[in-house]
């Protein structure tokens, strides 16, 4: 793929969501990755990704869907959604990333539990970590060991809270070179 100008990352909100996310989510994905970023809702209705005996929703389904419909210009695309979301065997997750792939999905839905009042800490700060996070995996990074890179693995909310909003050194270089051979 050459990458040009028109090449963007795609932030695909299933639903509505507040102003203040999608700005945030925009300038944390131009910080970290270079890249400007276009809105395009690609998905109105998740359903047949819903599995009624969990009451949650498969993100594989979804993020296959994606790829199915995402334009031949976006470099990536992350969707945003407020439902739980679920692989087979977690019992629940943040959001999940084709892994060296074209999407990824992050969730609202259990980013809000807990947030201390009077700490500082906010719900579009969780989500741009964890926007930034899943889309470093379609870049090929994988779980970081540092627990201060933005792509440590958290389990809780408060793990995400703990991790800063860049990456480490070394993911950076990773980051750097996956970039290069994009273009």
């Amino acid at each position: 793929m050459n990458i040009s100008p028109e090449h963007k990352i795609l932030i695909s909100p299933i639903g509505n969501f507040d102003a203040e996310i999608i700005v945030s989510i925009e300038k944390g994905i131009n910080a970290i990755f270079g890249f400007q970023t276009r809105i395009q809702p690609l998905l109105d209705d998740i359903g047949f990704a819903l599995d009624a005996g969990r009451d949650q929703y498969n993100s594989t389904s979804i993020l296959k869907k994606l790829e199915s419909c995402a334009p031949a210009n976006a470099l990536k695309v992350i969707a945003i959604t407020d439902v739980d979301l679920f692989i087979p065997i977690l019992t629940h997750v943040y959001g999940e990333a084709q892994l060296g792939g074209k999407t990824c999905i992050v969730s609202t839905y259990r980013l809000k539990d807990s947030i201390p009042v009077r700490t500082g800490i906010s719900l579009p700060g969780r989500i741009v970590k964890e926007a930034i996070h899943e889309i470093g995996h379609t870049f090929k990074l994988l779980h970081c060991k540092d627990n201060l890179c933005i792509m440590h693995y958290c389990r809780t909310e408060k793990d995400v809270d703990k991790k800063s909003d860049h990456l480490c050194r070394y993911c950076k270089i990773l980051l750097d070179d996956a970039i290069k051979k994009l273009l």
